[in-house]
């Protein structure tokens, strides 16, 4: 984990300095690292078999499952040496390498899946024990999942924190001498600061609430899942990118267009991406999802509203900065207090709406003819399924 934690470092080398191998061999000396211990961890724990999973350690062919374990765990850092090789006298193809760490596992599934449906499916191993794959379909650890988000949103919203108290204290010098002594005044000239701060810790909030709303009807959650919810974290850790934009509108008037399109195209993709992982789970929904939000559950209707309302509201924002550019502040911050507002107001609409459908039903009910003795079209509409959802 130590050594986890240098990888930032090492990237903001690479970025700084692209055409140093130093930032890259670091990087590479990382993996490898990690990779070493992790291959000693393995080894350790087939060395005292009572360690391993009962299916393992009940098998016969326990020393091919290490191997298999082993090739996975180690074929990232093998890419990172060369990629260190490269890296003195061949940049490109020391990123690429690199990249490909990150992205062979699902590469490898993709070419396996295309394969499969060319050329027909291979016929099984005959060995009894299932060998361990990268399947996008199976299920993750959920508390491991919900653990590692939460840790994401505590680290962006303590940046936010961090930010607002670090540039928002006046200098006594700058109150005495441009303010008269007055703090309240200091602080006056920073308002668009706080607003900005508000603005986006509430951003923050809300998207952490709809994530804790989605996973708590979540029963299992897939390797695509874990995928997507990783690609909107993201983009949640770009929110503090999007705090010092939209705080810096009063100083620097010019470029406020851009700022505003920014933060909006940020805030899209942190919620657009918890839709896709709704999505994903309703395609395996029998396995995935508790009923109560599978198609025509009773939380169904209210769950799609409360992640879909912070990309459509993004969306339409960055829309209406296109036509009225000259609004674009008026209506960024219009939408950070219309959203919570939303939210708040979100489940008594649905309820009001779901009321006057089930009237409009009941209105209908009475208008139709009652049944005969003989029964008649009143009996087959009666066996008819209901077409509304149930109440919340």
């Amino acid at each position: 984990m130590m050594t986890i934690t240098f990888l930032p470092y090492t990237f903001s080398l690479m970025v700084t300095f692209p055409n140093v191998a130093l930032g890259i061999f670091l990087f590479c000396v990382c993996v490898i690292t990690i990779g070493v211990v992790q291959a000693l961890i393995v080894g350790y724990a087939f060395y005292f078999p009572h360690l391993l999973s009962p299916q393992i350690q009940c098998s016969a062919h326990r020393a091919l499952c290490r191997r298999q374990v082993l090739r996975i765990i180690l074929r990232g850092p093998v890419l990172c040496l060369l990629a260190a090789v490269f890296s003195l006298f061949f940049f490109p193809a020391s990123y690429l390498l690199m990249a490909s760490v990150v992205f062979l596992p699902y590469v490898s599934k993709a070419a396996s899946w295309c394969k499969d449906r060319l050329m027909g499916r291979t016929e099984p191993t005959a060995h009894p024990v299932e060998l361990i794959t990268l399947d996008l379909h199976e299920p993750l650890s959920k508390e491991r999942v919900e653990a590692f988000s939460d840790g994401v949103y505590a680290i962006v919203a303590t940046l936010l924190i961090l930010d607002i108290c670090a540039d928002s204290v006046p200098d006594p010098k700058a109150v005495a001498s441009d303010f008269g002594g007055s703090l309240l005044a200091a602080l006056g000239a920073r308002g668009p600061r706080f607003l900005a701060y508000f603005g986006s810790f509430a951003t923050v909030g809300l998207l952490w609430f709809t994530h804790h709303s989605l996973f708590l009807h979540v029963r299992k959650a897939t390797g695509a899942m874990g995928l997507l919810n990783a690609l909107s974290l993201a983009f949640v850790g770009g929110l503090p990118l999007a705090y010092q934009q939209t705080s810096a509108f009063a100083r620097q008037p010019r470029d406020e267009l851009e700022r505003v399109r920014l933060s909006c195209a940020i805030i899209f993709l942190a919620s657009i991406f918890q839709v896709a992982i709704w999505t994903a789970a309703l395609l395996r929904e029998a396995e995935t999802l508790r009923p109560a939000v599978r198609f025509g559950g009773p939380e169904h209707t209210f769950m799609l509203a409360k992640l879909a309302l912070y990309p459509c509201t993004s969306l339409l924002a960055f829309a209406a900065t296109c036509l009225l550019s000259r609004f674009s502040t008026f209506i960024f911050h219009l939408t950070q207090i219309a959203v919570p507002c939303g939210f708040l107001l979100l489940r008594l609409l649905l309820r009001l709406a779901l009321a006057g459908l089930r009237g409009l039903r009941g209105l209908r009910g009475l208008a139709r003819p009652q049944r005969g003795p003989l029964g008649g079209a009143d009996a087959n509409a009666d066996m008819q399924s209901p077409l509304l959802p149930a109440p919340c």
